[in-house]
This record gives structure tokens, C-alpha cells and sequence, in this order.
């Protein structure tokens, strides 16, 4: 029985970490979209990364927000490919 509970457990975890993973993307995404209208994205991104918000979604997520998650969402954001689509071509 608690084999189960285990089993349970860890599925809900992951379920969970897979939603906050999307929070994250979804992030990424409304950064790029303010990075190409305005130019503030990376910013934002950057700013997000260590808010309170952004680094309980990213622990979240299983992401350690620091200075290196930082830049590379940061670099990423500056690059302008929507999430949707850098996933695709991996």
C-alpha cells in the first residue's frame, strides 16, 4: 500500500513541475513579445528571474533561478523564437 502512495506521490510531483515548466515558458514567451514591441523583454525576463514570483515558479519547475538561468533566459529572449517553436526543432 505504500508502494502506491509513493508511486502517487511522485506522479503528482512531476504533474506539478510540468505546470510550472509551462509557467515558465509562458514567461519566456510574453518576453519576447514585449522584447519585439518595445524592447524591454530581456529585461523583464531578467527582473522576473529574481522576483519572488519567478523564483518560487522556477524552484517550482525544478530551476535554480541564479545568475546563469538569468542570462541564458535572457539570451534566449533576445534571440525572439517563440517557445513553441524552439521546442519543435530540437
Amino acid at each position: 500500500m505504500y508502494i502506491d502512495d509513493d508511486i502517487n506521490t511522485r506522479e503528482q510531483a512531476e504533474h506539478a513541475r510540468q505546470l510550472f515548466a509551462a509557467v515558465v515558458l509562458a514567461a519566456l514567451d510574453d518576453a519576447i513579445a514585449d522584447n519585439k514591441k518595445f524592447g524591454t523583454g530581456i529585461m523583464q525576463i531578467e527582473r522576473w528571474v529574481h522576483s519572488r514570483d519567478g523564483t518560487e515558479v522556477l524552484a517550482l519547475a525544478g530551476i535554480d533561478s541564479n545568475k546563469r538561468v538569468a542570462a541564458e533566459m535572457a539570451s534566449f529572449v533576445a534571440k525572439g523564437v517563440p517557445t513553441s517553436v524552439a521546442l519543435t526543432s530540437i
